[in-house]
């Protein structure tokens, strides 16, 4: 089977990821990235999801919800935490049409977000690591980036 993997927005497939900048709205508020929105998603409090929208770059806006954790409503890796970057997802990709039509020629190529050295249980449940033995980890964004994918094609006339 064909693999796509990407690791950085520099990549030839950064674009999946949710550091690409392609800002997108929900509940008539708008992020800079989707990694924004994402980790707004995991607080209640208004306040909170207002600094991490408003931080210039997605490492910020992450960095700002890790300093904020305590104050999570959403556990991460939980299921809600699953569907809010599905979510996530879907707005990016039906709201900018170019990359939806990228997302969509990728065919049916298996997507996979190559966490590269890092280590992690998170890291190996959002992605995938290469090793000699071949690919280890959940690869859940990549998982959902295909999901996406197939609705997409269902809804793409």
């Amino acid at each position: 089977m064909n693999i796509i993997s990407f690791t950085s927005v520099t990549s030839d497939y950064g674009w999946l990821g949710n550091m690409y900048a392609a800002p997108i709205c929900f509940n008539n508020e708008c992020f800079r990235t989707s990694e924004a929105l994402f980790q707004a998603m995991r607080f209640n409090d208004p306040e909170i999801k207002e600094v991490i929208r408003n931080e210039k770059s997605p490492m910020a806006a992450k960095m700002k919800a890790k300093f904020y954790q305590r104050q999570r409503v959403v556990v991460p890796m939980s299921q809600q935490d699953v569907n809010n970057m599905k979510n996530c997802l879907t707005l990016k990709f039906t709201q900018h049409e170019e990359l939806k039509k990228k997302l969509l020629s990728t065919g049916n190529t298996q997507i996979i977000e190559n966490i590269g050295n890092r280590n992690g249980e998170r890291h190996r449940f959002w992605g995938m690591k290469q090793t000699e033995q071949g690919w280890i980890g959940t690869n859940m964004m990549g998982k959902l980036l295909m999901e996406v994918r197939e609705e997409l094609k269902s809804t793409t006339v």
